[in-house]
């Protein structure tokens, strides 16, 4: 017997099989400490599941720098052709809950955190290259809306077509969602992009606007509605499977990442503001520039240590990274960590999978599970005492100028809600436009008319066609509700 049954306590357990009783008929004891243990850690094995992205796979794995990007940032990682950065990637659903079907219409998630010589970082982005909201004041109703109602705990489309039919800005992420692009392939197989713009700056202190894209080398392959449902039928975690038994078999899947760069001079040449993370920037007008490949090559050894443990947040950066004015991004740089600190505990970033290679110092201490305690008796800074960590003058960070010449609850100039969907059904091929209006028509059965028909108001102006198609589908009359917009 090479290991021993123990306790949490790392005492011998001679029986696992019987509780403590009194006589052989008698009630089971309180002072039976193995079965209370037992019992109470199993009461406690599940953290609360994320509120959005809680269906997720991920894996480890190696990004390779193959262009330099010095010119751009001063990011470490970046500097150099072959430089190597180990990687954690997560991939996950953005709206249904843990043990959802993998085949449901949903935004894919797509983030890696990168574990760099300067510290953690972290791209948190999806799949496709917009969101349904520009301010995070709105992201509790957004998701909302799209969450189970709570009064039946059922996924109803009249909430969430309500809301996006009352929030146009949200008209081009659901030509992209109710695209095949909603129901992807699988995970090999499904592009990312960091949706928001960040900064990066050079030694020379040069700042540039970025988006970040992920390309899989497998290519897109997206579902079509009848075979997600095919799938369902038979298999719940497709996606998962594919991915892990993808490595397992030495099929390490790719990804090439490519940056699109804006010049901040060049920021109001546009009709629409480029850091609104309702808007694409377009390939051919933001020409990508390739930076690297991610290969994925190792599966997590426990999912909930690893996958479900991890935390990520897009404002986690290294020097030469800075997130940009996009009012969404301004709001995820809060809400992910806390997040985590809500699930997982204010220690979070001590667990393996959250913490930096690089050596932590600093003066924060205690909290919930702190198994990474700093122990030194100084626990303030400044200090005198030549053995404990001081800041760094040489480390400077960099300055920005401020864009903006007021403080006030101010809308965003140049929303141009409707103009990037337009673009977006202009690129879509004939199949593509059939599929986006056939799984709207779809969506649609049991939606009230009244709500049908504002969303309706918004296709036509995105483009009249466009809104025709869905009227004829649903048979709703869309000439005497379009009347003031011709």
């Amino acid at each position: 017997m090479s290991k021993k049954l123990t306790t949490n306590q790392g005492v011998t357990i001679g029986d696992n099989q019987n509780s403590m009783t009194a006589g052989r008929r008698g009630p089971t004891l309180l002072e039976d400490y193995v079965l209370i243990e037992k019992l109470a850690h199993f009461d406690r094995e599940r953290v609360p599941e994320r509120v959005v992205h809680a269906r997720g796979t991920g894996a480890h794995g190696v990004f390779t720098v193959k262009n330099s990007m010095k010119k751009y940032t001063k990011a470490g990682f970046l500097q150099k052709e072959g430089q190597q950065t180990e990687v954690f990637a997560r991939f996950s659903t953005v709206i249904h809950g843990l043990h959802s079907p993998e085949t449901l219409r949903d935004p894919r998630g797509f983030a890696v955190k990168f574990y760099t010589e300067e510290g953690n970082y972290d791209f948190v982005g999806n799949n496709l290259p917009v969101f349904f909201i520009r301010d995070a004041i709105k992201f509790p109703d957004v998701i909302h809306s799209l969450k189970p109602d709570p009064s039946t705990n059922m996924q109803d489309g009249n909430r969430y077509w309500d809301f996006i039919s009352l929030t146009p800005e949200a008209t081009t992420m659901i030509t992209y969602l109710f695209s095949d692009e909603g129901t992807p392939a699988s995970y090999r197989q499904i592009r990312g992009s960091s949706v928001h713009a960040f900064k990066w700056t050079n030694e020379e202190g040069k700042t540039v606007y970025i988006k970040m894209r992920w390309v899989p080398k497998a290519g897109i392959v997206n579902l079509s509605t009848d075979q997600a449902s095919q799938i369902q039928a038979k298999e719940f975690s497709h996606a998962t499977r594919d991915l892990h038994e993808a490595i397992e078999n030495g099929d390490f899947p790719e990804w090439d990442l490519f940056i699109q760069v804006l010049d901040p001079a060049d920021i109001d040449k546009f009709d629409f503001n480029p850091l609104d993370a309702t808007k694409d920037w377009f390939e051919d007008v933001f020409p990508y520039e390739h930076v690297g490949t991610m290969v994925l090559n190792r599966n997590p050894e426990n999912v909930f240590a690893e996958t479900e443990s991890v935390g990520f947040n897009p404002g986690v950066l290294v020097p030469g990274i800075l997130p940009s004015e996009d009012r969404l991004l301004q709001g995820r740089l809060f809400s992910y960590s806390d997040t985590q600190r809500h699930r997982v505990g204010p220690n979070y970033l001590q667990l393996p999978i959250n913490s930096p290679k690089n050596e932590v110092h600093n003066n924060q201490r205690d909290g919930a599970m702190p198994f990474k305690q700093q122990m030194s008796s100084i626990n303030y800074e400044p200090n005198s005492y030549d053995t404990e960590p001081k800041q760094d003058p040489r480390y400077v960070e960099d300055e920005q100028d401020l864009i903006a010449g007021k403080v006030g609850r101010l809308e965003q100039e140049k929303p141009n809600n409707f103009g990037h969907a337009r673009e977006v059904w202009n690129r879509y091929s004939d199949a593509e436009r059939d599929a986006l209006v056939n799984n709207i028509v779809g969506d649609w059965e049991g939606v009230r008319e009244d709500i049908k028909v504002r969303n309706l108001r918004n296709f036509y102006q995105v483009e009249p066609v466009f809104a025709e198609r869905v009227a004829k589908g649903t048979g709703v009359d869309l000439e005497k509700h379009i009347a003031d917009l011709k």
